[in-house]
């Protein structure tokens, strides 16, 4: 394509939605049904190498945007909870097609690993009691350790900025440890370092807390049974209050469903992120595999919705703020603030996962080994829990510890 084309084509896909007639709007549509669709199906690899793979597709490829204008969407996922890659998606639909496009791009990333991770929860209920699979189970698990450990590395790289957000992170950990209630610590740890920003800076804000504080006091459900209600409401919840990496769902499943409640053991737990490590797509559909677990097909669709839910709210929400949020200086100091308190919270859950995974010498070494590849190689994470399986069904196989 020559240069004269290309700047013909970028001038066509940067058309407003709105001045389009109604069948270029439904063209519009289809499209990102299509890109998402795609790229719902085969983006493993987590959240950074989901965001590479719309860049290329949606500005590389297609022309839909500039990389600024990309840039600028990333930015703003930062400053509200819920999983970066999913809102990133459901931004670019609202940008590309109004209402319709944040619901279809944002549906259609999801739609895929849902599905998929659907059918494995049904096999796994079917067959968890089968040796082989408790043993590939066996595998997996070190191996989860070693990549919750080097998300909890690059997250404290970014989180940890200064002395205000260390201290923010450590006193976390510890308040956390100590059983005190998680999403209560991330709106303090939020207003804290905020409030110690703007007192340093000299400027003044009032940050609008009203939900979120809302959230942090309502009672957790904890009961031996869950039902479909239940399943959302406790997601929805998470799904509202979470910030950080997809890993720091762990810690709100360890407290809420483990702890709390004790729908699950933390080895279904660990079982559950397993799942979502080999299948493409959010990592937050384990709330699928977990919703399954706990009520059925009910429990699975109530899940995934009661997670993604907000995402789709905050971005309409947002989306139209996302110049004045940029420069927001009680924005950036709150999401440090709660940046720096979601590293103490997954600090704690890793040390306890660890704590019941790391059984004897086999899953020592798959879990030493898999920290070295995690850290040292550009290695997609699906290809070590693969491995991990793999050895685990060897072990039973050969006998190695039997």
């Amino acid at each position: 394509m020559s240069e004269a084309q290309e700047k013909v084509s970028a001038e066509a896909q940067a058309v407003p939605y709105t001045q389009l007639d109604a069948a270029q709007k439904q063209q519009r549509v289809k499209e990102l049904a299509w890109v998402f669709l795609k790229l719902g199906t085969i983006a493993f690899g987590g959240p950074a190498a989901h965001i590479a793979m719309m860049d290329d597709e949606v500005v590389k490829r297609r022309q839909w945007m500039s990389r600024e204008t990309l840039l600028d969407l990333l930015g703003v996922t930062n400053l509200i909870p819920g999983p970066n890659s999913t809102e990133l998606a459901i931004h670019i639909g609202y940008e590309r097609a109004g209402w319709k496009g944040l619901v279809v791009a944002g549906t259609c990333f999801i739609l895929p690993a849902m599905l998929v991770v659907w059918a494995l929860a049904a096999v796994y209920v079917r067959f968890q009691t089968i040796p082989a699979v408790g043993w590939l189970l066996y595998g997996v698990k070190p191996v989860i350790i070693a990549i919750v450990l080097q998300a909890l590395w690059k997250l404290g790289k970014a989180a940890v900025k200064d002395i205000p957000t260390a201290v923010a992170g450590i006193a976390v950990l510890v308040a956390f440890w100590l059983n005190v209630n998680e999403i209560l610590l991330l709106v303090l740890a939020g207003i804290g370092v905020m409030l110690y920003k703007l007192r340093r800076t000299g400027a003044t804000a009032l940050l609008p807390l009203t939900g979120v504080l809302a959230q942090a006091s309502a009672p957790t459900i904890a009961v031996s049974n869950a039902t479909w209600l239940q399943v959302f409401l406790v997601f929805l919840k998470i799904g509202s209050v979470l910030y950080g990496s997809g890993y720091v769902l762990l810690a709100f499943l360890q407290r809420d469903l483990v702890e709390r409640s004790q729908w699950l053991t933390s080895q279904q737990l660990l079982d559950a992120v397993a799942i979502g490590q080999i299948t493409p797509g959010p990592v937050f559909t384990t709330a699928t595999f977990i919703g399954y677990l706990l009520a059925g097909n009910a429990g699975a669709i109530a899940g995934t919705i009661g997670i993604f839910l907000p995402a789709f709210i905050f971005v309409a929400l947002v989306n139209p703020w996302v110049p004045k949020l940029r420069s927001s200086p009680w924005a950036s100091g709150f999401l440090d603030g709660v940046n720096a308190a979601s590293l103490g919270l997954m600090a704690v859950v890793t040390y306890t996962l660890a704590r019941e995974t790391l059984v004897d010498w086999l899953t020592v070494v798959v879990a030493l080994i898999s920290a070295i590849v995690v850290f040292r190689f550009k290695v997609n994470s699906a290809w070590l829990v693969l491995a991990g399986g793999a050895i685990g069904w060897l072990a039973q196989t050969l006998g190695w510890l039997s």
